[in-house]
């Protein structure tokens, strides 16, 4: 049997079913989403298996994940479903309520920016499911529907998605105060020669990228720090554990207030541009489209 083949004949009830499970990450949670029992779930998602032939996902102690052939379904049912539901709608005396929307995005630009930009619209009854990650990962769920849309770094290539700019982040090399004032005059990376960096990863990619800019220099260091969340990275040179680089957005109270200092003010800094991502044909839904529309105007004012 082809590929294609595979995929005909199929109960539509089990397909919605089956896309709630994988949005959601377990039966029990998906079940409110398509007004069934979570037995009546577990029943369809077998019966959609069988009648496949394959497995989709693999049980777990907590929830379910998905299998490569989940993916694909996901991916080919995400779109199409979803453009369905909002033609289809609800009773006119019982309308259904507007699902949760998936939003996928850097830990620290969320908390900082984007999240308390949508406060809101919670308000209006806008609800939100938040997923923190990396720029490749989170673009590959929002490809196979897991999420509704995704802020960042990487702009998406292909007509499955749609991105717009967001916002610039620029980039600022700090350090506590004391560090400021131990230093020579910094024209150039030796003068930072015996100050500890502090990175979110091992390879230090955003330190890298700053040497690489402004001092037109590879950097040859290893990181005396490394802490996988910029939050605590600020935190550390706050501290006075060394210097870093940070996205301004981050540190902004803190150059303000005299925590941190900028090192150095160059006059090109680097700036990376932050793009906000959606599946094409996303905007049909009410949700999506509003958080979609109020993080663009916020964006504008980052």
């Amino acid at each position: 049997m082809g590929d294609r083949d595979s995929y005909r004949f199929l109960d539509l009830g089990q397909l919605r079913t089956f896309l709630a499970v994988y949005r959601a990450g377990s039966l029990t949670a998906a079940a409110p989403l398509v007004g069934l029992s979570q037995p009546t779930v577990t029943t369809q998602l077998r019966a959609l298996e069988e009648r496949m032939g394959r497995q989709l996902f693999e049980r777990l102690p907590r929830g379910v994940a998905p299998t490569a052939v989940a993916d694909e379904l996901a991916a080919r049912l995400a779109g199409p479903m979803d453009e369905l539901e909002a033609i289809a709608g609800g009773a006119p005396d019982e309308p259904a309520p507007e699902p949760p929307v998936h939003l996928g995005g850097p830990a620290e630009l969320m908390a900082v920016l984007a999240l308390p930009a949508l406060a809101p619209l919670i308000a209006d009854g806008v609800r939100v499911r938040v997923t923190a990650g990396l720029a490749d990962d989170l673009l590959a769920g929002l490809r196979a529907g897991r999420y509704d849309l995704v802020i960042s770094s990487i702009r998406p290539r292909g007509r499955a998605l749609r991105a717009e700019p967001l916002a610039d982040e620029e980039f600022v090399l700090v350090a506590a105060p004391v560090w400021r004032d131990r230093l020579p005059p910094i024209e150039g990376p030796s003068a930072l020669a015996g100050v500890p960096l502090i990175s979110y990863a091992e390879d230090l990619p955003i330190l890298r990228r700053y040497w690489r800019r402004v001092f037109g220099a590879r950097l040859a260091a290893d990181p005396a720090i490394v802490v996988p969340d910029l939050r605590a990275v600020k935190a550390l040179a706050e501290a006075g554990a060394g210097a870093t680089v940070l996205p301004r957005y981050l540190c902004a109270d803190e150059l303000a207030s005299g925590g941190l200092v900028a090192l150095l003010e160059p006059p090109e800094p680097p700036i990376n541009t932050a793009y906000l991502a959606a599946r094409a044909g996303s905007e049909r839904l009410p949700h999506v489209a509003l958080v979609r529309q109020r993080l663009l105007r916020a964006g504008a004012d980052w």
